[in-house]
């Protein structure tokens, strides 16, 4: 009798691991941003979850939670919150896991890849090649699963106050930083006084007169109408922000190899849509691929020429020359120095030699 009774369950337990993982999939699964869908980065998310949903035929339903919600506004927890399992998937800036994931920090080394001839081909030579094999690498040995990098832009600067040429007009000028302490050392080197603040406080305290400015991607700030708020912005590309997508492990594993491929191959697509979007009427060097790409997919921008549409809107558009840039540069060296180290040697290395490959 026994020995019926675990031949019964033995058949019973192998019924049940020949099903299919997607016959445990959740009804929905929670994916964290922290700007709104209107942004560049908002709607490079959403685009990943229609192609996730169309493309599994309504079996994997992915729901975007913009604004900060899954991390209460605290956007510098959502790497501990995506590993702990209360979120699921996210298209998250490199800036709000750097606090966990120290490398990260690679991609905010102040004019690190803006100080090459061509800062988008290095920022891709670095995301492509050895250095975001090491960051991937990072971010899964500290309990996430990598997919692959989008972008959010390059971080150009708004204020309420006056156009800035050289540090010497940033001294006193309270600017919003992401709550990151290489973007506090960034900006004391310069003479400003930084305010760490989440994006969620952020419009409302320009809004208030808290603080005089912000830095951001223009994609990502312009959607929010920081033009009523900040009258002059300031292109210096100082740093790049790429998005990660990424998914917590134990999510991963819960799909059939077949779905992974399928996620994977949607948030290529998408990742690609959103750094067509970040660089559409911004990168001087692109020669028309990027609008070209988005007309391929059907998914051109309202906006193709942002000096145009920001000086439309009333802002005072400075493009910094080199030659003004470089004494930013002198003065953010020892920030570069000192975080190296924090970085990684190696990883900075690796970084340099990517760049120096496609100078």
């Amino acid at each position: 009798m026994k020995k019926a009774v675990v031949l019964a369950l033995a058949v019973v337990f192998l019924g049940l691991g020949a099903f299919p993982a997607g016959a445990a999939y959740k009804e929905e699964y929670k994916l964290d941003i922290v700007p709104s869908l209107s942004t560049g980065w908002g709607m490079g998310a959403q685009y990943f979850t229609d192609l996730v949903k169309e493309r599994s035929g309504g079996k994997i339903n992915i729901k975007v939670y913009a604004n900060s919600q899954l991390t209460t506004g605290k956007q510098t927890n959502a790497f501990m919150l995506l590993r702990n399992g209360t979120i699921d998937f996210a298209c998250q800036s490199t800036i709000n896991y750097s606090p966990q994931i120290p490398e990260l920090n690679l991609f905010a080394l102040p004019f690190f890849m803006s100080g090459q001839p061509d800062r988008y081909r290095a920022l891709d030579a670095i995301t492509n090649g050895r250095a975001g094999e090491l960051i991937a690498k990072a971010i899964e040995d500290k309990g996430g699963k990598f997919l692959c990098f989008g972008e959010n832009g390059f971080r150009e600067m708004t204020n309420s106050k006056k156009e800035i040429h050289v540090p010497e007009d940033l001294v006193g000028v309270k600017m919003r930083v992401v709550g990151s302490p290489l973007f506090l050392d960034t900006f004391r080197a310069l003479g400003s006084n930084p305010v760490a603040m989440p994006w969620s406080d952020t419009i409302a305290a320009l809004q208030q007169g808290t603080i005089d400015g912000q830095e951001n991607p223009i994609n990502t700030f312009y959607p929010l109408k920081v033009y009523e708020y900040n009258k002059y912005v300031t292109n210096w590309h100082y740093m790049g922000d790429p998005t990660m997508f990424v998914v917590n492990p134990g999510v991963w594993a819960s799909f059939s190899s077949e779905d992974q491929e399928l996620i994977l191959k949607a948030a290529k697509d998408a990742a690609a849509y959103q750094i067509a979007l970040a660089r559409v009427g911004i990168d001087e060097n692109d020669g028309g691929r990027s609008l070209e790409f988005l007309k391929g997919i059907g998914r051109v921008p309202e906006v193709v020429d942002w000096d145009a549409e920001l000086k439309k809107v009333g802002m005072v558009v400075t493009n910094l020359t080199p030659e003004e840039i470089r004494k930013f540069v002198e003065l953010t060296k020892p920030v570069v120095e000192t975080w190296r180290k924090t970085i990684g040697e190696d990883l900075v290395r690796a970084a340099e030699a990517d760049m120096a490959a496609v100078r």
